[in-house]
């Protein structure tokens, strides 16, 4: 019998975040269990807005945007709010949209070491997750724009399966709840939700909404 198809929508501000969605869609649909079968319609569009405006919306749509706040410096922390107010701008085109606020503090490196094993340190400098990157996945990268190219990516990737992102997810909610008992104030702009301490994200939420609706748990 033919599954049935459900598309979830991404905008991404980079391709690594585009590769992992690519192939997270492609081990949900190779898994025999899943009720459906999924097309994680993703694009590397930094502006969310951008992202909604070249899109044929029928009916109410849901994306999320997957972005980093990459340091408390000033720059980073306008991008940051930059991409909030776009993507509340978005919802506000009158489209019927939207926006979920997939989040990495520092980066999407966190959540990537997740898959494999805890990283609850604080980090200084987003460059500090170069040692439990390469640790986690036994390589040997000497900085994280070698991480990034796409064949040392895309190696990474085949090192995973559906039950290490289950794991990540996991991993993410304890960081998120040691936040929440160290006292951390949840910070909240434009009704988005996040945290100006590292460790913490929110991308997890959708994935495992994702695997939730295709009956993927343990």
């Amino acid at each position: 019998m033919r599954k049935e198809n459900r598309t979830y929508y991404f905008s991404v501000e980079g391709e690594t975040e585009q590769w992992y969605l690519e192939w997270l869609q492609m081990i949900i649909n190779a898994e025999e269990t899943a009720k459906y079968t999924v097309k994680l319609d993703t694009k590397v569009q930094k502006d969310p807005l951008a992202r909604v405006k070249r899109m044929t919306i029928i009916g109410k749509t849901e994306i999320t945007h997957v972005t980093d706040f990459e340091s408390n410096e000033e720059i980073h922390v306008k991008q940051f709010h930059m991409a909030m107010d776009r993507m509340k701008d978005a919802e506000n085109l009158g489209k019927n949209v939207k926006y979920h606020f997939g989040y990495s503090n520092f980066t999407f490196e966190l959540w990537i070491i997740l898959h494999i094993e805890e990283c609850n340190t604080p980090m200084m400098h987003r460059r500090q997750y170069l040692l439990p990157l390469n640790r986690a996945y036994g390589e040997n990268f000497e900085n994280l724009d070698q991480y990034k190219h796409e064949k040392n990516f895309k190696r990474i990737l085949k090192k995973l399966t559906l039950e290490n992102v289950l794991q990540a997810i996991d991993r993410s909610k304890k960081i998120m709840q040691k936040n929440e008992e160290l006292g951390y104030r949840l910070q909240q702009y434009r009704g988005y939700k996040y945290y100006n301490e590292n460790p913490s994200l929110a991308i997890w939420e959708q994935i495992e909404r994702i695997l939730d609706e295709c009956g993927i748990v343990r």
